[in-house]
């Protein structure tokens, strides 16, 4: 919404009606080229940092996903571990118990 400039009694009585109203005229027609300026201006750097923003969330999601994958693998690395671990355990224990359990039944 453009501001009308306004100008004092004083100035219209010694430039004159036509003078004055021409003045007024050219500083709002200014203000409005500015304006516009302004608003295009305004408009290219918000193009310009959307597309950044998406290149950067592009590249982000990429990093994330690249980084699940490899949780993923590690994740089943701990589980075959894991798996190993508690059959390891399982066995040893069974065996003591097997073994246990021979010695008490005697000769």
């Amino acid at each position: 919404m453009p501001v009308t400039a306004k100008l004092s009694k004083r100035f219209y009585d010694v430039l004159g009606e036509d003078v004055a109203n021409e003045l007024v005229d050219w500083f709002n027609a200014v203000d409005l080229t500015y304006r516009a300026d302004l608003r295009e201006l305004n408009e290219l750097n918000f193009a310009r940092f959307d597309a950044k923003l998406e290149q950067r969330l592009a590249e982000l999601r990429g990093e994330l996903r690249q980084e699940i994958v490899q949780l993923r693998s590690e994740v089943q690395q701990v589980r075959s571990d894991l798996l190993r671990w508690m059959f390891g355990f399982w066995a040893t224990t069974l065996l003591t118990l097997a073994g246990l359990m021979i010695a008490l039944r005697g000769p």
